[in-house]
C-alpha cells in the first residue's frame, strides 16, 4: 500500500504531470481527516498520514512516497443552501450559525452548511430566508486562524491571545488610547479566590496634614 505524507497547496505543476494522474474524490467530512485509508478512483487503496489539522481542498495534490501525485477532488454532497430577500436577512443567518461554531462556506448571496435539520428549522423561524438541500462540493471557511472555535484550554489558544494583544498594542499606539489588558483563564473555578482583586476604594493622604 502506498502512503501519502504530503500535500501541495495552491502549487502550480505541469499539466503533464498530473493529466494522468488518479484522483481522491472524497467528501468534505474525509477531507479534514488526517489519518486515514482513502480509496482513489482507480480503485487503489492508499494510506493518508499527513499532519493533523490538514484540511484537504480540491485541486490540490498529495504526494505518494513513491513520488507520484495524486489529485483531491472535492466530492458532491448533499449540503444546504441558504439564501434571503435581503443582505441584511442573510447576515442575520450568518450571524446565528456563527454563533452556534457551525462549519459555513459563504458564497455571493448565499451561505453553504452541512445537513442539519435543527438548523433549518432555526433559520426558518428567521423569516425571510431560504433553505434548500442541494448536491454540490462543500468548502467551508477556515476561520479567522486557520481552524475552528478555541477554548482557553486549547494549546492553541496562547498564540491566539499573543494575536490579539498585539493587535490591542497597535491600536493603543496609533490612538493614544489606553486599553486595560486583557486577562484570559481557564474554564475551571476551583481556584476562585485566585481571581479576587484587593480594593482600590483608599483614601489619598491629606497632604495639609504633613504640612509643618
Amino acid at each position: 500500500m502506498r502512503i501519502i505524507t504530503k500535500i501541495l497547496h495552491d502549487t502550480r505543476v505541469a499539466q503533464a504531470l498530473i493529466r494522468h494522474a488518479p484522483k481522491a474524490v472524497l467528501p468534505f467530512a474525509m477531507r479534514r481527516r488526517s489519518r486515514q485509508k482513502i480509496t482513489l478512483d482507480t480503485g487503489e487503496e492508499v494510506g493518508l498520514v499527513l499532519d493533523r489539522g490538514t484540511v484537504m481542498r480540491n485541486g490540490d495534490l498529495l504526494v505518494a512516497d513513491d513520488g507520484k501525485f495524486i489529485v483531491v477532488q472535492a466530492a458532491e454532497e448533499s449540503i444546504l443552501r441558504v439564501t434571503a430577500k435581503t443582505p441584511i436577512q442573510l447576515t442575520r443567518a450568518a450571524y446565528h450559525l456563527g454563533n452556534r461554531h457551525v462549519l459555513l462556506e459563504v458564497g455571493p448571496g448565499y451561505l453553504q452548511l452541512e445537513h442539519d435539520p435543527v438548523l433549518i428549522d432555526m433559520l426558518l423561524r428567521l423569516g425571510e430566508v431560504s433553505v434548500q438541500t442541494i448536491q454540490h462540493p462543500f468548502e467551508p471557511d477556515a476561520g479567522a486562524y486557520g481552524g475552528g472555535h478555541k477554548h482557553g484550554h486549547d494549546t492553541t489558544f496562547d498564540n491566539d491571545y499573543a494575536l490579539a494583544q498585539a493587535a490591542y498594542a497597535v491600536h493603543e499606539h496609533d490612538t493614544g488610547h489606553r486599553h486595560e489588558p486583557v486577562h484570559h483563564h481557564d474554564h475551571s473555578h476551583a481556584n476562585e479566590s485566585m481571581h479576587d482583586h484587593p480594593s482600590t476604594h483608599g483614601h489619598t493622604p491629606d497632604r495639609a496634614a504633613h504640612k509643618s
